[in-house]
């Protein structure tokens, strides 16, 4: 089987979000836990959480982990497969530079119910929130891990008036992430998709804290 350079098998380099549990590695190895652990101990894998691993890159530096966004994404990735998830709430709008601070929590929205998972790298949870994935608007934008869908302006919007306190963050911070991604909107397209999502409330409550 062809490897990288480093020794990792093509066949989990190729994983999507360079991220996998155990159970992805036994197609390679007869017995996955101690083969991950000394691929670990080499620098080549790095350990997220339990049971969930991500590949290092070639460039990276030596304590290298990826951001809270990426990892969210590629632990969600790992568990419901890349296009089955959207980091959305408080992740989306980090992303989309609404929110300047570094958060704890990355918020993923998946489509069936699951406990939430604790890194082991850093002090900081991946929250899942069971969504219809489907019906979210999103786009798929580039991490460190690979690319990863996120909810469109207008959708993070109507998420965080909807719940201002996901993922622990504070009202405060919510209003002012709305007020500042409401001036990239489209107005008509917000229309739509509080509509089709029984989201009308949550627009009435954006559009006044941009009033306040």
């Amino acid at each position: 089987m062809a490897e990288r350079a480093t020794g990792l098998p093509a066949a989990l380099a190729r994983r999507p979000m360079q991220t996998m549990r155990p159970r992805d590695a036994a197609r390679v190895y007869a017995h996955p836990r101690p083969q991950l652990k000394r691929l670990v101990e080499r620098g080549v894998m790095h350990r997220l959480a339990r049971g969930h691993y991500v590949v290092v890159p070639l460039a990276a530096r030596p304590g290298w982990k990826p951001t809270i966004e990426a990892a969210a994404a590629g632990v969600a990735a790992a568990r419901f497969g890349p296009d089955a998830i959207v980091l959305m709430g408080p992740t989306a709008a980090r992303i989309h530079g609404a929110i300047p601070r570094a958060l704890a929590v990355g918020v993923v929205a998946v489509p069936e119910q699951s406990r939430a998972v604790q890194l082991t790298d850093r002090d900081g949870v991946v929250q899942f929130v069971t969504r219809d994935t489907d019906r979210l608007d999103a786009v798929r934008i580039d991490t460190e891990l690979g690319r990863a869908l996120v909810t469109t302006v207008e959708q993070t919007i109507l998420d965080l008036a909807h719940r201002p306190t996901l993922g622990g963050v504070e009202e405060r911070e919510a209003r002012e992430a709305v007020r500042m991604l409401m001036g990239r909107a489209d107005a008509d397209k917000l229309e739509r998709l509080a509509a089709q999502q029984n989201l009308r409330a949550a627009l009435v409550r954006a559009r006044r804290w941009v009033a306040e």
